[in-house]
């Protein structure tokens, strides 16, 4: 169990702890989750099918993702 805290403590940080560029305060789980729904047409299946590989990704990868499609 705590292994899978540790994996995905970067998902459950807010944005502006992880990326300069942001101010939000949202956790960075949630800034995924919005940009899959808006990208989704808002459904739900298909957003939680997309935030899967998340759970299991390291970090860098998450940044990397986040930094290209989230960064305004």
């Amino acid at each position: 169990m705590a292994e899978e805290v540790i994996k995905t403590a970067l998902l459950d940080r807010h944005m502006k702890e992880v990326f300069d560029w942001s101010d939000s305060d949202i956790p960075v789980r949630d800034a995924l989750w919005d940009y899959f729904m808006e990208k989704n047409g808002r459904d739900t299946i298909k957003t939680e099918e997309d935030m899967l590989p998340f759970l299991d990704d390291a970090d860098v990868k998450i940044e990397s993702f986040v930094n290209e499609n989230l960064k305004k």
